[in-house]
């Protein structure tokens, strides 16, 4: 899918090459790095974990896909570390703060469906949105996995939170999205040809004696409106922060319902 945009071949012919080169076939298209960016390689390996998963990625696979020698994937991507990283920067790099938003409150919710949105367009690369913080320090980190982090303490801030306070709703804010999009995204339905909520669930298996209110929320557990759940929890988190920061936050021009709330945008 990125290969023809990646590895866009010059214009005219090409009769001198072939014969220019050496035995080891220097110069060849797997050694030349002329036309291959960090940019292009972090989106073609994006591409193999949409496709494939994230244990479908490695360097060799990747060079494959791009057509260049594993050592010239190297030049621009030192290690695996910092693929899984640099993947993490390309789908954060797709959602966007109006810092300048005077309703502080209303573009946290915005952020949030656009999060969510992202997740949903990439649901292989959950995993990495969710784990890679824990092993990359901060500062090592791609500018890229920062900029939301950046954005929004500027969005509070200017607000009037202190900077202890904005990071704190920061953290808040994408704890609950991050646990929200693994409950959307997690796999429930064992038998989706089934009409019994129970049986769909597998959930016949379980004691009714030792778990009888998971079996008679079966049909509660068997829908999950993404959308109206992230909502649900967005009015309570957020409300609770405005009462708890009530007194340092300047009070929002319009607190958005989620009837009012604008449509997030599509991410790019």
């Amino acid at each position: 899918m990125h290969d023809a945009a990646l590895l866009e071949q010059p214009k005219g012919k090409l009769p001198a090459m072939t014969k220019q080169r050496s035995a080891r076939g220097a110069g060849s298209a797997g050694d030349d790095d002329s036309q291959v960016s960090r940019s292009g390689i972090l989106q073609s390996a994006l591409g193999i974990v949409d496709r494939d998963g994230v244990e479908g990625l490695s360097m060799r696979r990747l060079s494959d896909e791009v057509h260049r020698d594993p050592t010239v994937i190297y030049r621009h991507v030192p290690n695996k570390a910092a693929l899984l990283d640099g993947v993490v920067e390309i789908v954060l790099g797709q959602l966007r703060v109006n810092t300048a938003d005077p309703d502080w409150m209303g573009q946290l919710r915005a952020v949030a469906h656009d999060f969510r949105l992202l997740a949903l367009l990439h649901p292989k690369v959950v995993p990495l949105l969710v784990t890679r913080p824990l092993s990359t320090p901060l500062g090592q980190r791609p500018l890229g996995m920062l900029r939301p982090l950046e954005d929004v303490l500027a969005l509070l801030m200017a607000a009037g939170l202190s900077g202890a306070d904005a990071l704190h709703v920061y953290r808040v804010l994408f704890g609950y999205l991050h646990g929200h999009i693994l409950t959307e995204i997690q796999e429930v339905v064992e038998r989706p040809e089934e009409s019994d909520d129970v049986l769909r669930l597998g959930l016949h298996r379980l004691p009714v004696t030792e778990f009888p209110r998971v079996r008679a929320l079966a049909s509660d557990l068997a829908t999950f409106d993404g959308a109206a759940e992230l909502d649900r929890g967005l009015d309570l988190l957020l409300s609770g922060l405005a009462a708890t920061l009530g007194r340092s936050a300047k009070r929002p021009v319009s607190q958005r319902s989620t009837s009012a709330r604008r449509r997030p945008r599509q991410p790019e």
